[in-house]
């Protein structure tokens, strides 16, 4: 069964909830034909960071595209939804993070996209690169071909290099406000005809601490536990 929180992810801009200098940015940048070809998503974890570069791939890739409103039913979105699609690499710089997989990548870059018409790299975890990592991407950041967007996702913008921060687009990600994350859960529970009142789910985003993960997390252990009714004292 999958998780809740991957399951409600954000889907689309309109789906993001507790971003909205970000999403305008990008949605503004989208209809003007004005997007950077490299981008580093800043913020705590469980913020969105990566949901919004799947959106952003989505946006770019989408057969409507590009489009600041992606479809989402058509072959790209759903690939991209699913993680399944050529175009859109994933790579976790906390394993991935040497010289040899950086690489890899600059080997592969210069290949036209299989499917859409943007190849999307997004690089969770991108302060964990090595110093040489980032180094032999410079030139690939400076000089992308067409085709070509990164996005680099870190809980840590302190840790990338000056170097890197001055050639990207980058944004600062915000934790949600509680109002906010309470309003992600309630339609999460009434998606999924769990019953808690609006006091619980309270409890479940003030320990979450701002991270959608964490509280979509809690609540379906809670779910779990209670068979779909859970109350205050849980």
């Amino acid at each position: 069964m999958t998780a809740l929180y991957r399951k409600y992810r954000p889907q689309d801009f309109d789906d993001v909830v507790g971003q909205e200098a970000v999403v305008r940015t990008l949605r503004n940048a989208i209809e003007l034909g004005q997007l950077r070809q490299a981008y580093l998503f800043a913020g705590p974890r469980g913020t969105g960071k990566t949901s919004m570069a799947r959106i952003l791939a989505k946006a770019l890739n989408c057969e409507q595209g590009p489009t600041p409103k992606p479809d989402g039913v058509c072959h790209a979105c759903v690939s991209i939804a699913s993680g399944s699609s050529l175009d859109v690499i994933e790579m976790d710089a906390a394993s991935q993070r040497g010289i040899d997989d950086i690489r890899e990548i600059r080997e592969r870059v210069i290949l036209q996209p299989a499917e859409g018409r943007s190849k999307v790299y997004i690089l969770d975890e991108a302060h964990q690169l090595t110093p040489a990592a980032w180094n032999a991407l410079l030139k690939l950041i400076e000089e992308p071909p067409p085709h070509l967007v990164f996005v680099f996702c870190t809980t840590d913008l302190a840790a990338v290099l000056q170097t890197v921060r001055s050639r990207c687009q980058t944004f600062v990600f915000a934790r949600p406000r509680l109002p906010e994350l309470v309003k992600v859960l309630r339609r999460v529970c009434e998606a999924e005809q769990i019953e808690a009142p609006d006091q619980a789910l309270a409890l479940i985003a003030r320990a979450a601490r701002g991270s959608f993960r964490d509280a979509g997390s809690t609540l379906d252990q809670l779910s779990s536990a209670t068979e779909g009714a859970i109350t205050v004292q849980d």
